[in-house]
C-alpha cells in the first residue's frame, strides 16, 4: 500500500516536470566563432593571417595560438600571431567563419577553410566547392544579405 501511494504521487509529479521542461524550448545561442562540434579551433586550425600573406590556407601550430572570442586560433608563425593580435577584425573570417552563403540565406553552416575568398580585404569561408560556386555567382549581393542577417542567425 505504501509503495502504491508513493507511485500515485510520483508519477503525476514526474509527468508535470517533464511537460514543463518539454514545453519550454532551450534557446542556446550559437558561438560567434565556428569551431565545429568537438573542437575549439577557429578556422579548423588554419592560420587566418596566411590567407592574406600567402594567398592560401596554411595549417597553424599548437605552439602559436591564442584565444579570441572563446575560440583557439592557430598560426603558422609568431609574426602571424602578432599581426592577428594587433588587429583581429582584419584577419578573422567574416561571420565568425560560418559559411558566408548560408548566412546570406538566414542560417548557419560550417565554413570550410579550403573554400575561401578574400573580398574587399575580408576573408569569407564557404561550406564546400558547390556552395562556393553558388556564392561566387553574386558575391556582392550575398554579402549584403549576409550582413543583414549577421549576427541574428546565431539565435
Amino acid at each position: 500500500m505504501f509503495t502504491r501511494s508513493i507511485t500515485s504521487i510520483a508519477i503525476p509529479l514526474i509527468a508535470a516536470f517533464a511537460f514543463a521542461f518539454a514545453a519550454t524550448p532551450a534557446k542556446a545561442e550559437k558561438s560567434p566563432i565556428y569551431t565545429g562540434t568537438f573542437s575549439s579551433l577557429a578556422v579548423g586550425g588554419y592560420d587566418p593571417v596566411a590567407y592574406f600573406t600567402q594567398a592560401r590556407p596554411v595549417k597553424g601550430s599548437p605552439a602559436q595560438q591564442l584565444r579570441y572570442k572563446g575560440a583557439k586560433w592557430r598560426f603558422a608563425s609568431r609574426a602571424n600571431l602578432e599581426k592577428f593580435r594587433a588587429d583581429p577584425s582584419k584577419y578573422a573570417p567574416k561571420y565568425g567563419g560560418y559559411c558566408a552563403w548560408a548566412v546570406s540565406q538566414g542560417y548557419t553552416a560550417k565554413g570550410d577553410p579550403k573554400y575561401w575568398r578574400i573580398v574587399d580585404g575580408k576573408l569569407y569561408l564557404n561550406y564546400d566547392a558547390t556552395i562556393q560556386a553558388r556564392w561566387e555567382g553574386d558575391i556582392p549581393g550575398f554579402i549584403r544579405k549576409a550582413d543583414r542577417n549577421w549576427p541574428k542567425v546565431l539565435k
